[in-house]
């Protein structure tokens, strides 16, 4: 079984929590990959230095100075620093991101109904046989999403649109899950209420949810890679809170799986 696990800047922004979440990730059993993003500390590290933070239902429009900062934080700080907490718990992690052996390359996107994205990168294709290798040498691979085009320009691309690319690519080498961790226990009616998770989640009730403002925001983007993963032939998508990675297959799970 291979666990693609995608880890958000609410988790990252926590140092207990991030320890608590990389020591159960470091256990977690069979092969594994960990996507990261790194939000909020990119947006910290904008309004120190006075770039303004621009976002369209949840994703971060990127100009040249956006991309500078994302690329220093997602793939420079953020990601070396879980490599190196990885490695204190004998998990023998790997650092990179999509430029790296060519690993995740990626087309820019388009503006879409009036928005310019800037310097945003959509999944083109993923090295899914140098991954392959990667993982069975042994080696854990930790990607921060940054994409490139082939052409040598750089891209700021979701990381759960990442992480859902990769886990597809990879479902035809191994039986994949896709697992998003975040603060909340799931997907839930009511965001004032942690126990009103819904357990589970198809299309018809995406769009449903999406339509009356129960889902909005980050999950948007969120629920529609873990749909197209899905349909696209992933064992199992999971969204969830980071503490319930050690329950995956336990009978008090709680947490939001999709399909």
């Amino acid at each position: 079984m291979l666990t693609v696990v995608k880890i958000g800047g609410n988790i990252i922004d926590d140092p207990q929590k991030l320890a608590d979440f990389l020591t159960d990730f470091a256990a977690l059993e069979g092969f594994k990959i960990l996507i990261h993003g790194g939000g909020k500390i990119a947006t910290r590290f904008s309004e120190r230095l006075g770039i303004p933070v621009q976002m369209h239902e949840g994703r971060r429009i990127t100009d040249a100075e956006t991309l500078e900062v994302i690329t220093m934080v997602y793939g420079g700080l953020v990601n070396k620093q879980i490599v190196a907490a990885l490695q204190a718990r004998k998990c023998n992690a790997l650092g990179l991101i999509g430029a790296d052996i060519n690993l995740v390359t990626a087309e820019k996107r388009p503006p879409k109904n009036g928005v310019d994205y800037g310097w945003v990168g959509d999944v083109k294709k993923v090295n899914q046989l140098m991954l392959v290798r990667i993982i069975e040498d042994c080696a854990v691979p930790v990607i921060a999403p940054i994409t490139h085009d082939g052409e040598g320009q750089l891209l700021n691309t979701n990381a759960d649109t990442m992480a859902a690319a990769i886990a597809t690519a990879l479902a035809p080498h191994f039986p994949t899950r896709l697992m998003y961790c975040f603060e909340k226990k799931g997907v839930l009616t009511n965001p004032d209420d942690e126990e009103s998770v819904i357990p589970r989640i198809n299309r018809s009730l995406f769009e449903q949810y999406k339509a009356d403002g129960t889902i909005s925001a980050g999950m948007i983007p969120k629920l529609e890679n873990a749909l197209s993963a899905v349909e696209k032939g992933i064992k199992e998508v999971i969204i969830a809170h980071a503490d319930a990675l050690n329950r995956l297959d336990s009978p008090d799970f709680m947490g939001t799986r999709v399909g």
